[in-house]
């Protein structure tokens, strides 16, 4: 009996997935990660609280959370446990207004505000955000290379880090 030519092709197409699945499986991890919600409505809302005199901040716990849950649906991983290291605290940058006094020839600064109904609000120029200086991860699969890799460059697409700032290690 003479199996159809379109069989072959399938085998091929098996035989090239098995071979790929490591990059396959980052990619597979980037466009989760991009398909992620981004708590844009959140951060409008923040803004408002922020004015309110709520404070609004990077968490830096919950980035890790958040690494932890998705590192952990890497193949071989296990429980995962991340530890970031950042720079700063998020920083936030105002309008300002600078006025030369006449008589002394001074400068001076004063923060720019708008009326709302509830009262006046700072006017927010921009945030910066912290950057990361080094990130650990422990993992029940931090021994298998394999996962080590996956593991490094998700972390390293995630937080800017370099490879050689990120640390992967075997977990109990």
């Amino acid at each position: 009996m003479k199996l159809p030519q379109e069989w072959f092709r399938w085998e091929r197409v098996q035989a090239g997935l098995k071979h790929y699945a490591p990059v396959l499986l980052v990619i597979a991890v980037g466009a989760a990660l991009l398909l992620w919600p981004s708590g844009e409505d959140g951060a409008h809302q923040g803004e408002a609280a922020a004015g309110e005199g709520q404070a609004e901040a990077f968490s830096v716990r919950e980035l890790e959370e958040r690494l932890e849950q998705v590192l952990s649906k890497i193949q071989g991983a296990g429980e995962v446990s991340v530890v970031l290291t950042v720079n700063s605290d998020m920083e936030r940058v105002w309008a300002v207004d600078q006025a030369s006094s006449e008589e002394g020839g001074e400068r001076q600064s004063e923060v720019v505000v708008i009326s709302t109904g509830s009262g006046e609000e700072p006017v927010l120029v921009t945030r910066r955000y912290p950057t990361f200086q080094g990130a650990l991860v422990v993992c029940a699969g931090g021994e298998n290379p394999t996962v080590q890799l996956l593991i490094t460059k998700a972390v390293a697409a995630l937080t800017g880090l370099g490879t050689d700032r990120i640390t992967v290690c075997q977990g109990s």
